[in-house]
């Protein structure tokens, strides 16, 4: 059995679209996975060097407007939900809140101030995987 090019696009999409579940990538490999899924379909009627470009170009699209996506809910602000730090926050150290019922990664917005553990705070936003959070004392001066 002969690997054609269509045979190679969709064993190359599909082994990407895998990896995102293995190796979290912010889905870039699964956008690039997507483009060469839609890649093999017109792979009959294009020449090589034109499906290497198409490629290229859908996943530089698809990876800038998803970034676009999530941008949009990363930028989204908390209303100065409650939470509890179960570890000292030092000043521009990372600690951890329970958040939800969730023990989360967070930093103070406030780079001078050290939080101690059992101390409630506010989440102000989020960045990926952490939260941004304010003491209490500071919010209600």
């Amino acid at each position: 059995m002969a690997l054609t090019p269509t045979l190679i696009w969709l064993i190359v999409g599909t082994v990407l679209c895998l990896v995102e579940f293995i190796v979290p990538t912010a889905f870039v490999a699964c956008v690039m996975g997507i483009s060469a899924l839609i890649v093999a379909a017109v792979s009959p009627v294009l020449p090589l060097g034109l499906q290497v470009a198409l490629w290229m170009v859908l996943s530089l699209a698809l990876v800038f407007y998803s970034r676009r996506l999530i941008r949009q809910k990363e930028a989204r602000k908390f209303d100065a939900t409650e939470a509890e730090t179960l570890t000292e926050i030092a000043p521009g150290k990372l600690g951890r809140v329970r958040y939800e019922g969730n023990s989360w990664a967070a930093r103070c917005e406030d780079h001078d101030v050290t939080i101690a553990p059992n101390q409630k705070v506010y989440v102000i936003a989020r960045k990926g995987t952490t939260l941004i959070v304010m003491p209490e004392h500071l919010l209600h001066l």
